[in-house]
């Protein structure tokens, strides 16, 4: 059975901590992985039979207020290839309409342009390095 649940502030969804850990510093090296955005961003988890097995996070930016930033996007190792990353952008992005966004944008390891692209996201600007890993902006028109 999979469900999920949407809350604002980490502090109230802590199995998304849980998942970020594993995911971002244990597996992929990232050191900075907790920031203030944490404590005002909206959190999703999904969950297989009650356990968490994803997550990502959504907060407006500040600097245009009709754009929502989604990242964080996260699965478990053993639970990936079950488009567990496809359904969060999904909630996500419905959510981020609810709250009157008109665009995503996001901070994409280069390593998954592919997927982003086929979620209908395009790529602008230089690729840079977030810590050790080459990165993109991209960004989404929503309707």
């Amino acid at each position: 059975m999979i469900t999920f649940t949407i809350k604002q502030g980490l502090k109230n969804i802590p199995e998304a901590t849980y998942i970020r850990e594993e995911v971002f510093m244990k597996e992929q090296g990232f050191h900075d992985e907790f920031d203030a955005i944490d404590d005002d961003a909206y959190h999703i988890v999904i969950y297989i039979n009650h356990k968490p097995v994803a997550c990502g996070r959504m907060f407006v930016d500040n600097e245009d207020l009709d754009t929502y930033i989604i990242g964080r996007i996260a699965t478990l190792k053993q639970y990936r290839g079950q488009h567990l990353a496809s359904t969060i952008m999904q909630k996500l992005e419905e959510k981020a309409v609810r709250l009157g966004a008109k665009k995503i944008k996001l901070s994409a390891q280069v390593s998954a342009q592919a997927f982003y692209e086929k979620l209908g996201y395009a790529a602008i600007g230089a690729i840079y390095l977030d810590e050790h890993c080459p990165h993109m902006t991209m960004i989404k028109e929503l309707k």
